[in-house]
């Protein structure tokens, strides 16, 4: 598997999970580290058990369309692979590259994607995506969403669709009761500081709330200083405070810590949120979450959670409201999220309907 997103130590008990299976010999190749709006993301070896970690360096670190393994030739000449599972969006130069060494050595190959908006790359973009999408044995995509897109754009091959990563259940354990006292009710967002994510309608339905009700903000991104000065002009900067991106390894103990977990994400030409992944870590802590109806959230909290419209921020304030002035509401919600990520979205679903892709590739070759 190649996957720079397998950096993240959360992410990696997939990993082990699919190793598990005693017919599989998993190798998993990551770059040393990767920058996003956040800075670099250093490898964490969180959990490594079962498999090989290796570490390749990559030329364009940063650039979603152009960085690629300089050496993996000689990576795959030695692994020599039955399957590559390229663990990327079929447009940008990794994937292109990969599959083409790949299939060089007689290896099946698969991609990955959680593109779920119709988009048309420049040449040399689409000549590779048009490459990857007659070549690839295989593809996984995020959503159902995401499947209808490369289906609209011409992939024709073998399909499955399966989360990216899961959530093991024992890394975020239930916290043991409602957090709520008379102190006050604690409201948290986690993620990329970007304007999709949405951070201003929360901020702006923050402002509608009474005093007693704080946020935390644990991200980094180019609008963290705009949201500061947001908080200014709204009065409400003794409310929030903004913290750093943390390693994946220290998010649970502070999801545990929460009231309500929101993800005011919005739509824009080029983006609608794909998953929406820490909707699932706070639900299997047991943190009530609040999601707009952006994107894929709706199918991934389910009747486990509360939508709003997105970009209103009075709705949102509603729905936070909503949470603080009944208990037994918060209760349920928090049950129900539990309940619905143990039955659905668990590192082990995810792992074995991932090897049985596998499968399916090793018998058709």
């Amino acid at each position: 598997m190649l996957s720079k997103a397998c950096v993240v130590g959360a992410y990696q008990g997939k990993l082990e999970q699919i190793a598990s299976h005693k017919d599989i010999d998993l190798t998993v190749i990551v770059p040393p580290r990767w920058r996003d709006e956040r800075g670099a993301l250093p490898l964490e070896r969180a959990h490594t058990r079962g498999y090989r970690l290796l570490v390749e360096p990559i030329l364009f670190n940063g650039s979603y369309h152009f960085y690629f393994y300089p050496r993996l030739r000689r990576r795959l000449t030695a692994l020599h692979p039955d399957i590559l599972h390229i663990d990327e969006e079929p447009y940008n130069l990794a994937t292109w590259h990969a599959l083409r060494l790949a299939q060089r050595q007689g290896a099946r190959t698969l991609f990955f994607s959680w593109q779920n908006i119709k988009r048309r790359y420049p040449w040399p973009f689409s000549a590779m995506e048009s490459h990857v999408l007659r070549r690839a044995d295989a593809a996984i995509f995020g959503s159902a969403g995401a499947r209808e897109v490369w289906r609209a754009k011409g992939y024709r091959g073998r399909d499955a669709v399966i989360p990216q990563f899961g959530i093991d259940p024992n890394l975020f354990p239930m916290r043991a009761e409602d957090t709520r006292t008379e102190m006050g009710f604690s409201v948290g967002f986690v993620g990329r500081l970007v304007r999709e994510k949405g951070v201003d309608v929360l901020l702006n339905a923050l402002a509608e709330l009474p005093e007693a009700v704080h946020l935390t903000v644990i991200g980094a991104g180019p609008e963290r200083a705009a949201l500061g000065q947001l908080a200014a002009r709204l009065g409400i900067s003794e409310r929030v405070v903004f913290g750093p991106w943390l390693p994946s390894t220290e998010i649970p103990g502070r999801l545990r810590r929460l009231d309500a977990l929101v993800l005011p994400s919005r739509t824009t030409p080029h983006w609608k949120e794909q998953f929406g992944r820490v909707l699932l870590e706070a639900m299997a802590s047991g943190a009530p979450v609040v999601g707009a109806d952006c994107g894929e959230i709706s199918n991934v909290i389910g009747s486990a959670g509360l939508l709003f419209p997105e970009g209103d921020s009075a709705a949102l304030a509603a729905a936070l409201w909503q949470l603080i002035e009944d208990g037994d509401l918060r209760q349920r919600v928090s049950q129900n999220g539990r309940a619905r990520v143990l039955a659905h979205f668990t590192q082990a679903q995810v792992a074995a309907e991932t090897v049985s892709v596998y499968r399916r590739l090793a018998g058709a070759a």
